[in-house]
């Protein structure tokens, strides 16, 4: 498994005796079925739904959880988290270590390689194992590398994928990759994201993008006849990801219309892991 050292990342550390609780009623991510050896992404929303600050949680031990975030931002979310303490008692605070280790298996998903010292993620159909632990693997793989293939895989990232206070949870699939919790009860934002689930009416959404030459750079605008249906996020190469409009994308589609990021024609797919579809028909606003 090729593995690569990630150095703009932090670690928040969430324990105490009501630290769960305290999680579970502000945080997107389910903690009922979060179970140990494993880190599943989740989110601290803004009333109105939008993502504030995007993670990776896993459990550090009884009554204490790891939240891996980018480091640019984990000062900011521990203040956001801090707020929402209140009388609870959890203790918050930044871990001094600030570089993860990642392993992937890119081409199978039946990998056993030992995960004790660290955990799987579980974005991921392949096995990609996080490191906490020091001392950490050596890297043999670069960060563009672990770029490439999170790109295949169709998982996006706040900050080159998308900012933070514009993007709901489903424009960036933490619906299709276990990130809310439907069933847990409220947390912060929920009605919005409830409301958007219960209505299927995101039609936002992280695409596949592929091209024949080289892609623009993250930010381009994706077009179709002239109209704007997305934003290219990450890119590597010839393939990147972009959030775009699934009906307008749809529509181009029908239409047979190029769709192009700076002059350069690429194809949209959706993840294959992904379980939501092009619509049969464009939207009424687009009617």
């Amino acid at each position: 498994m090729p593995t690569t050292l990630l150095a703009d990342r932090a670690l928040v550390s969430v324990s105490g005796l009501e630290a769960e609780h305290f999680l579970q009623n502000i945080l997107t991510v389910d903690l009922d079925v979060l179970g140990q050896g494993e880190a599943k992404p989740g989110a601290l929303l803004a009333p109105q739904g939008k993502i504030l600050f995007d993670f990776l949680v896993s459990r550090a031990g009884e009554d204490a959880f790891r939240l891996e975030c980018r480091a640019d931002i984990a000062d900011d979310f521990i203040k956001r988290l801090m707020f929402y303490r209140l009388r609870a008692k959890v203790d918050i605070s930044k871990q001094e270590q600030d570089v993860v280790a990642v392993s992937w298996q890119a081409d199978s998903i039946a990998s056993q390689n030992d995960s004790s010292t660290g955990v799987y993620d579980r974005r991921f159909n392949l096995a990609v194992i996080r490191f906490y632990e020091t001392p950490l693997p050596a890297a043999d793989a670069t960060l563009a590398d672990w770029d490439a293939f999170r790109l295949s895989q169709g998982v996006a990232e706040s900050g080159p994928d998308y900012a933070l206070n514009d993007a709901f949870p489903h424009d960036v699939l933490l619906d299709q990759l276990d990130g809310i919790g439907f069933k847990k009860g409220c947390f912060i934002g929920q009605e919005v994201v409830s409301r958007m689930q219960h209505r299927g009416t995101a039609r936002r959404r992280v695409l596949l993008v592929e091209a024949a030459g080289a892609l623009p750079a993250s930010g381009t605008e994706l077009t179709a006849g002239g109209r704007p249906v997305g934003t290219l996020g990450s890119v590597s190469g010839t393939h990147g990801l972009a959030i775009a409009r699934i009906d307008r994308v749809k529509a181009a589609m029908d239409a047979s219309q190029e769709i192009s990021a700076g002059g350069v024609t690429v194809s949209l797919s959706i993840p294959g892991w992904a379980r939501f579809t092009f619509p049969e028909a464009a939207s009424a606003e687009d009617a």
